[in-house]
């Protein structure tokens, strides 16, 4: 059976279908599993994974619309099932399941904007729970589509390689890093798109925070993120080494997601946003402080791991859903307040509980 997985959505979305697409891998013999992206993370992720057979890598952003649209024609055809990942709640991901073609085609069916974004194109659909885990929403998708039941959810998955420990090792060598040191992990980024920056905690309560952890710890602090974050994290780190006398805070740059994670895989604590980053944290069985605004925790925690949820739990939360629609908050008096009144102490307190 040839199997397509689309994981279009994002690089946390990939990491959080791992665990269904260990089960499918399990349960259906004999099955070639494909994977389509169109982010560089997520292929990084699947193709460290030994249950997808190939990794399609197609940038639909860059592509443009006639490009794109004889691509698609290329998938048409070619396999049995394939699978929107969840979430992936934008018609342009519908269109694009359809049209490659599968009789069996599965989605969620969202209980939000799902006629508008044209969920009805995928023939077979799981109802959306507000109460679940994405993983465990996915691990329902997969039941329904091969008609099986799984007693098991497994974690996370982005195996590490030799190349890539190695290339940890020498890096944090390179910054005079030792073994005996804390190391502390800061995800100050997040998405940016549909307004999602809105997620962010500030940066200046990450600079109050990595300054604390330094005199009451004697911490290193160790600044993670994509290229399009280079400002933020430069910014945080200027801030928090100008009060000492030697630098204790420093920026990671690398090549890839695999890279980042073989170095986060060395920290006692990370400490992040709402962010793939922090599927990234879970996967390396870290302990986790996930700093939580508008989105739903259930649906999001970090996976099996330890961790603490630092979240004022405001009676308007969550207000983030997954469709389309730019995140939006309908406060009258402080907007975005479940993120901007979450202090330092908290997160601190937080964080403390794993040193």
């Amino acid at each position: 059976m040839k199997i397509l997985v689309n994981a279009l959505s994002g690089i946390g979305d990939a990491l959080l279908f791992t665990p269904a697409l260990k089960l499918i891998s399990k349960a259906v013999s004999d099955s070639q599993i494909d994977a389509l992206v169109m982010l560089k993370g997520a292929k990084d992720i699947f193709e460290r994974n030994q249950n997808i057979n190939k990794v399609i890598y197609f940038d639909f952003l860059k592509a443009g619309a006639f490009a794109s649209f004889k691509f698609i024609l290329s998938l048409r055809k070619k396999y049995d099932a394939s699978i929107n990942i969840y979430p992936s709640n934008r018609k342009e991901y519908n269109i694009i399941n359809f049209l490659i073609g599968a009789k069996k085609r599965a989605g969620v069916e969202y209980l939000r904007k799902n006629p508008q974004n044209f969920g009805f194109l995928n023939n077979i659909r799981f109802t959306e729970e507000d109460s679940l885990h994405n993983v465990q929403t996915n691990i329902l998708l997969v039941e329904k589509l091969f008609d099986l039941s799984f007693d098991e959810e497994p974690d996370l998955e982005f195996p590490l390689n030799t190349e890539d420990k190695n290339y940890a090792a020498s890096y944090l060598n390179n910054l005079r890093i030792g073994e005996g040191d804390l190391l502390i992990g800061f995800h100050p980024g997040s998405a940016t798109l549909k307004n999602h920056i809105k997620r962010r905690w500030e940066p200046e309560k990450f600079i109050e925070l990595g300054k604390k952890l330094i005199n009451e710890y004697n911490a290193k602090i160790l600044i993670f993120g994509g290229p399009d974050e280079s400002e933020l994290k430069n910014s945080i780190i200027e801030q928090i080494n100008s009060t000492f006398e030697h630098a204790n805070s420093y920026v990671i740059n690398n090549e890839n997601l695999a890279q980042s994670a073989a170095i986060m895989k060395v920290c006692k604590v990370f400490i992040t946003n709402d962010s793939s980053l922090m599927h990234v944290a879970s996967a390396m069985k870290l302990n986790v402080v996930a700093i939580i605004g508008p989105t739903n925790p259930a649906y999001i925690y970090p996976w099996n791991t330890k961790h603490k949820i630092v979240s004022l739990g405001l009676n308007c939360s969550p207000c983030f859903i997954y469709s389309p629609r730019p995140l939006i908050c309908f406060r009258d008096d402080v907007k975005f307040k479940c993120i901007k009144e979450l202090s330092v102490d908290l997160v601190y307190q937080a964080t403390t509980k794993f040193i």
